[in-house]
């Protein structure tokens, strides 16, 4: 079979506010999203989905795209998720299930599904990749969102994204010399991003504050230093809390943490940002935060 991989992402900058245009910082992760494929000629018009957690059985489906009826599967949400997403592929696409092939997808996710490190855009990425479409165009008739996560897994780099006035992706140098002090610890649950964007839209915003938060992402992508880059973590965040009136990860969970606590993408859940201190480790594991990666375990730059 043939293969296609996209990066799974960690946004760095502009959570919410890269909706309305904030320019974003975000990093591909080593971690992300297999798509193997194979076509077979035999008058059928059937897809045969097979999607794997981690190398492990998860989802199969049987599709008839003539008729677009699920006949058989494990798991009648997902697989009807999976039904539209490819209905989405076949009306952009010139080529794809267009005839009576037989369709052999599959999927391997290689981080768990609750780390939040984009299982939907990498699978938008592979597709639009294997289908030769605008991965963009198909993210916003599936999914919805800024669409920061599709250009990551497109362009396999640190990038500068913004969704408006419109969509602008960046590639970008992001190695800073302190990238050894920085981890990243892990919730212990994912965050419905879905919710915190609802509540982010009920606010009222000004451009002013948009134009702030890009800002902030030009000097964090020219910081060389750890307390300049600390400083303007605990910024971003404290302008954050106070827009949506809700308490920072650090005053809910890390208050007598040392250093700075960044949410990173939807607050609550998935995974934060910190630095290094004496007994870090100690530290959030008997508060039971026990997955904590280095940048060179978890970064692809």
């Amino acid at each position: 079979m043939n293969a296609i991989f996209s990066p799974g992402k960690l946004m760095l900058t502009s959570e919410y506010f890269a909706i309305d245009g904030a320019l974003v910082l975000a990093v591909p992760t080593k971690l992300g999203q297999e798509f193997f494929f194979d076509e077979k000629d035999d008058e059928r018009s059937l897809i045969f989905w097979q999607a794997l957690h981690q190398d492990k059985h998860w989802l199969t489906a049987v599709i008839d795209y003539k008729k677009w009826q699920i006949l058989e599967t494990n798991i009648p949400s997902s697989a009807e998720f999976i039904l539209k997403t490819l209905k989405n592929v076949q009306q952009l696409s010139t080529t794809k299930f267009k005839n009576n092939l037989t369709y052999h997808l599959k999927t391997n996710l290689q981080f768990p599904a609750d780390f939040g490190l984009g299982s939907s855009s990498t699978l938008m990425n592979n597709l639009a990749e294997w289908a030769e479409i605008d991965p963009f165009h198909l993210n916003t008739i599936s999914l919805g969102g800024s669409g920061y996560d599709i250009a990551v897994a497109k362009e396999k780099s640190a990038i500068l994204f913004q969704s408006k006035p419109e969509i602008k992706v960046e590639k970008v140098n992001f190695n800073p010399s302190f990238k050894n002090e920085l981890i990243f610890i892990h919730l212990n649950q994912k965050q419905d991003s879905r919710e915190g964007i609802n509540l982010y839209k009920s606010k009222i915003k000004s451009p002013e504050l948009v134009n702030e938060f890009s800002d902030i992402t030009k000097k964090i992508l020219l910081c060389d230093e750890l307390e300049k880059f600390s400083e303007l973590m605990m910024i971003h965040e404290r302008k954050i809390a106070d827009f949506l009136e809700i308490s920072t990860v650090k005053e809910k969970i890390f208050s007598d943490c040392p250093s700075f606590v960044k949410s990173l993408g939807a607050w609550g859940g998935d995974f934060v940002m910190s630095a290094k201190f004496g007994g870090f480790k100690d530290y959030f594991w008997e508060k039971g935060f026990t997955t904590i990666f280095e940048w060179s375990n978890i970064i692809d730059l």
